[in-house]
C-alpha cells in the first residue's frame, strides 16, 4: 500500500472518444447506452460506491499513480454535482457553455485523500439524487439541446449523458467494484 501524500500525475486526455468507440480500458460501449436511463441508474452507483467506501482499506492507494478509493469516491461525488449543473445548463441555456472543472486541482483543494468515507457515501446519495431528478426533466427534444465545454468539445444532453455514464462506470472498474 501507498501513501495518499504523493501526487498523481494530471489526466490531461480528451476522454471524448468514448462516444465514437468503448473504452479499451473498462469496456464500456457509451453510444450503446440509452441516455434517457441514466438517471434511473444513479441511485445503483451510489450504492455500489457505499459498498467500496465500507473496505477497511479505502483510504489505501494500490499503486502510487492512482487515487485510493477513497479518492476516486470524493471524484465522484464531485462529477455528480457538476453535472446536475451542466444537465440544469442544458436544460436553461441553447448553447450551454461549460465552465472549465479540474478534476486535479478539485482533488487537491479539496483534500479528497482525507475524507471522511461514511461521509463521502452519504454525499454521493444525495448528488446522484439530485441529478437524477435534473435527469428526469430531460425529455424529448431536449435531448438534443446542445452545449460546449471549455475545450471546444460538443456534446448534447443525450451525448453528454452517455459521457457521464462511461465516467462513472469507469471509475468503478478503477476501483474494483
Amino acid at each position: 500500500m501507498t501513501t495518499t501524500d504523493t501526487a498523481i500525475e494530471p489526466d490531461d486526455k480528451d476522454w471524448t472518444w468514448v462516444l465514437r468507440e468503448p473504452c479499451q480500458e473498462c469496456g464500456f460501449d457509451a453510444a450503446a447506452t440509452d441516455p434517457a436511463s441514466v438517471g434511473s441508474g444513479l441511485a445503483g452507483q451510489a450504492a455500489a460506491w457505499r459498498r467500496v467506501l465500507e473496505r477497511p482499506d479505502a483510504r489505501e492507494r494500490r499503486r502510487p499513480d492512482r487515487w485510493s478509493d477513497l479518492e476516486y469516491a470524493c471524484h465522484v461525488r464531485d462529477v455528480l454535482t457538476i453535472f446536475t449543473g451542466r444537465f440544469e445548463q442544458v436544460l436553461t441555456e441553447d448553447p450551454a457553455r461549460f465552465a472549465n472543472w479540474d478534476q486535479d486541482v478539485a482533488a487537491i483543494e479539496g483534500d479528497y485523500a482525507h475524507a471522511d468515507p461514511a461521509s463521502v457515501a452519504g454525499e454521493i446519495d444525495v448528488e446522484a439524487a439530485r441529478l437524477a431528478a435534473v435527469l428526469a426533466r430531460v425529455d424529448g427534444a431536449d435531448w438534443e439541446r446542445r452545449a460546449l465545454r471549455s475545450n471546444g468539445s460538443e456534446f448534447t444532453a443525450a451525448t453528454l449523458a452517455q459521457y457521464l455514464q462511461h465516467d462513472l462506470a469507469h471509475h468503478l472498474v478503477d476501483v474494483g467494484a
